[in-house]
């Protein structure tokens, strides 16, 4: 059966803005550079190429296929961008997410930069954990000085720079380093130039003892990762400033809480977790990679509710899909490839979020919608255990499942996946189901979106605004031109429109926060969410956001204020082109 003559009972619902993009980025190509399928073949290769797993359980490939079908033609689910662009194509790297090793030592170093090059390739991004390399001046073993973490960056950075990711887009990379590096407050400073490592989004790796101690006013000691010795104590708060002032300056760094990650870590006897993807939602051992996928909450509603039963079944399929995925991989390096399929880890989330709330008339920024999210997170969690586990009962657990946390703690029957949940960005794959990125609110009502690295732009209204501002009689070509202008409502606007349609700069950022906090309760790896804060915002409201962050449990935080980077994804459309938010495609 060719993809031209499979069973499709539907053509999928994409829009516009998405069918441009699918031709710019996912559609295949012959020789000639000529498009030669369409977005339905598209799915049709993708749910056909996954669903061949199915044959080696004894299950009916076809037929998953087809159910794979439907829930992407439906926009109700879509995984990572790797996914989409590679299944069943030759290659076939299928993962968006990755972590490497850096070792302290210049061989394995650029042995790393190869594999990093080889991921970025396929579409894959890539985490490194910079905290084992020596400080910047400590003596080399035959002659000379070390670079340091810093200088290491800038040669990942430029091998990145020279290859792009699937022929398609920009390689994107995190770099952590530990809180306690001594080379820490030139790790904080390095992306002040304007311009600096682009390829790179930067986390500090704050442990429960540094926190303590700023907030305690006492000292804190760097320690040599090689002799495990202190070479000098600083003030951890003047160290804590630094950082909270780089992050108001550039949005860089964030913060990932390296101790609450690895209390939640799996697998242990595996290793630490050092690194996380380029968003910071995936948590990974070193060559362990992840694939991702979302669920658009805002196409699972029925009566003013979620529609649970819906979602529920979406869930499960979802989790299959995901676990396919796995199985018919085809990774970049064996190392990869061992580890990922010795834990078998999952990230399905949710899109749509703030979608979901306006169809509901909820807003963002209440206790209902914590409340809201609370159940949703919960009840992902629960449906996506269970199908791991069902999955678990016919194709066996995960091969370190003897040895992983949730054995030792007497979890109800072994489970397929060491992990399930994450909540992604989805900043791509947000615009091919049109709706909301991951959980973050609105950017704005009406906001120029840029695309496939700047070479497309769109405008874009929010769908259910007109028709809200209809049903209210305040409609009028006046209020449409001010939305385009300044994106957001005005004081002088309805209460139950500025309500409906809260946008990022309007809710204050402890909001913010604690809508990833409400996510986080019930997600195993980690949550994407950017703190937007507007152009005003002082090193205070950040500051303010970093420790609510670690207060509420979150296992990081990310800020990001108003105009401080170039080259932005989202910006409003009577602002100046620096005017919008970082994004991140997936």
């Amino acid at each position: 059966m060719t993809e031209s003559t499979a069973p499709r009972p539907f053509e999928p619902a994409f829009g516009p803005q998405a069918l441009e993009v699918l031709e710019a980025r996912y559609l295949l190509r012959d020789d000639a550079g000529r498009v030669r399928e369409t977005p339905a073949e598209l799915l049709w290769r993708v749910a056909r190429a996954v669903a061949a797993a199915e044959a080696r359980y004894g299950d009916d490939p076809l037929g998953w296929a087809e159910r794979f079908y439907r829930l992407l033609a439906r926009l109700e689910f879509l995984p990572n961008s790797p996914t989409l662009m590679n299944a069943g194509r030759p290659g076939g790297q299928l993962s968006a997410c990755f972590v490497l090793p850096v070792e302290d030592d210049l061989e394995a170093i650029f042995e790393t930069v190869k594999h990093a090059a080889l991921i970025h390739q396929t579409g894959g991004g890539t985490g490194f954990s910079f905290s084992r390399l020596r400080p910047r001046g400590a003596p080399l073993r035959e002659r000379g000085r070390a670079a340091g973490p810093v200088a290491f960056l800038r040669v990942f950075e430029a091998a990145t720079a020279a290859v792009q990711q699937g022929g398609v887009r920009r390689g994107a990379n995190m770099g952590v380093l530990r809180v306690d590096h001594p080379d820490i407050f030139d790790f904080i400073d390095a992306k002040r130039e304007p311009g600096a490592l682009s390829h790179f989004n930067l986390s500090v790796a704050a442990t429960d003892a540094f926190m303590q101690a700023r907030a305690t006013g006492a000292s804190f000691s760097l320690v040599d990762p090689r002799s495990g010795e202190s070479v000098r104590r600083v003030d951890a708060q003047a160290l804590w400033r630094a950082l909270v002032d780089a992050a108001w300056a550039t949005g860089d760094p964030g913060l990932v809480f390296i101790d609450r990650i690895n209390a939640a870590n799996p697998t242990p006897a595996l290793g630490a977790i050092e690194g996380t993807n380029p968003c910071a939602e995936q948590p990974l051992l070193p060559y362990e990679s992840c694939n991702l996928g979302s669920i658009d909450v805002s196409k699972h509603l029925c009566d003013g509710d979620l529609d649970w039963e819906k979602l529920r079944g979406t869930v499960r399929v979802a989790v299959r899909f995901l676990d396919d995925v796995i199985d018919v991989n085809s990774f970049p390096l064996r190392a990869i490839a061992e580890r990922t399929r010795a834990t078998r880890k999952v990230g399905l989330g949710v899109m749509g979020w703030a979608d979901a709330l306006i169809e509901l008339g909820i807003p963002y920024a209440s206790e209902e919608a914590l409340s809201l999210a609370d159940e949703l997170g919960a009840f992902v969690l629960t449906e996506a255990r269970a199908a791991s586990r069902e999955l678990a009962a016919r194709r066996g657990p995960f091969p370190a499942w003897p040895e992983s946390r949730w054995a030792r703690e007497g979890l109800e029957g072994p489970l397929r996946n060491a992990t399930l949940t994450t909540v992604a960005p989805t900043g791509t794959i947000s615009l091919l189901a049109g709706c909301s990125s991951g959980i973050e609110p609105l950017f704005a009502i009406a906001y120029l979106r840029r695309a496939l690295d700047g070479k497309v732009e769109f405008r874009s209204v929010h769908p259910a605004f007109e028709r809200e501002a209809r049903a209210l009689g305040v409609w009028s070509e006046e209020l449409s031109e001010r939305i385009l202008r300044q994106g957001h409502l005005s004081p002088t606007d309805p209460l139950q429109l500025r309500r409906r349609f809260q946008t990022a700069h309007e809710i204050p950022p402890e909001w913010h926060v604690r809508v990833q906090a409400a996510f986080q309760r019930h997600v195993e790896s980690a949550v994407s969410k950017t703190v937007n804060l507007p152009a005003e915002a002082t090193t205070d409201d950040v500051e303010r956001a970093y420790l609510l962050a670690y207060e509420l449990g979150c296992k990081g935080i990310t800020v990001y204020r108003d105009g401080t980077r170039a080259g932005q994804v989202l910006r409003v459309e009577g602002a100046g082109p620096t005017c919008g938010t970082a994004g991140c495609s997936l």
